[in-house]
């Protein structure tokens, strides 16, 4: 679905739409990085002509199922848990025992770069509320018979669904671009299960990234019927407070900002150049 503005004749694209011309489809790769680009060579043992042609293929059959701006923009290879500070403790950690579950993993890429770098796949989960993506996520890695790690289509607001068997059980969560769909009350109900998720213990872990802006602020999208709330690094602080106080719980957050989703002016309809990523921790205290 597009429309145009009052101004120009530039039309403006809807999430929904198949329409490539839309801001959020980039139509070619010119190149990966060089950590994307090993991961596909050695782990799913792509040639090395084979990269960029695979990954396209594989988006363009996602883009007919769910035409997704991280599906049209290529963030499923994005391999962003690796730049956080605290990956060598995440590594080491799951090297010795602990878990991790990826909320919202979608093609679950970090939970393959985790396993090339040596984490053990059984202690890996990845939950995501498409199926397709998970299966998706195999035809990209080449590695359903090999994975190993603990897949579910799962809801992080059902409480009795599949999630619940992690209740309690977890040493880390990854959530990423996923918060950020949600008001502030639904941020904050998926924090409060997040919590619940984890074991009852300081040094449990949160990463992660969202959409965030320079005024944190409430937006309206999908036409008025849907409420986002977008933070900054002090909403964020705050939220997290507010968890902490409903779940009896204390927690140091280890927020900030940059530039790095980038704009299209006018070829989105939620463009807007205060957007920032917002890439935080959150560590249990108490």
């Amino acid at each position: 679905m597009a429309s145009t503005t009052a101004d120009s004749e530039t039309p403006v694209f809807h999430i929904g739409t198949r329409d490539k011309r839309a801001g959020w489809y980039t139509p070619t790769l010119e190149n990966v990085t060089p950590a994307q680009r090993d991961l596909l060579e050695k782990y799913s043992h792509l040639s090395s002509d084979r990269v960029i042609p695979h990954i396209l293929e594989v988006r363009d059959r996602a883009w007919e199922i769910h035409p997704y701006p991280c599906i049209g923009e290529l963030r499923f290879i994005d391999l962003s848990m690796m730049n956080t500070p605290s990956y060598p403790q995440v590594l080491q950690r799951l090297k010795d025992g602990a878990s991790l579950l990826d909320l919202g993993c979608c093609f679950a890429q970090d939970l393959r770069k985790l396993v090339h770098d040596g984490a053990p796949a059984t202690n890996l989960w990845g939950a995501e509320l498409e199926q397709e993506f998970i299966n998706l996520g195999y035809e990209l890695f080449l590695d359903k018979e090999t994975f190993g790690g603990h897949f579910m289509q799962a809801d992080v607001f059902d409480m009795e669904g599949p999630l619940k068997q992690l209740d309690g059980k977890l040493d880390m969560v990854q959530v990423g671009l996923f918060l950020h769909l949600f008001s502030w009350e639904g941020q904050v109900t998926a924090c409060k299960r997040i919590v619940g998720l984890m074991k009852p213990k300081t040094g449990t872990l949160i990463i992660g990234q969202q959409i965030g802006v320079l005024e944190a602020k409430e937006v309206t999208v999908a036409g008025g019927k849907r409420v986002m709330f977008k933070h900054n690094v002090e909403s964020f602080e705050k939220m997290w407070k507010e968890v902490g106080e409903k779940t009896g719980t204390e927690w140091q957050v280890r927020a900030s900002m940059d530039g790095g989703l980038g704009i299209t002016e006018k070829g989105r309809a939620w463009d807007d150049p205060t957007t920032r990523r917002l890439s935080f921790e959150v560590e249990r205290i108490k």
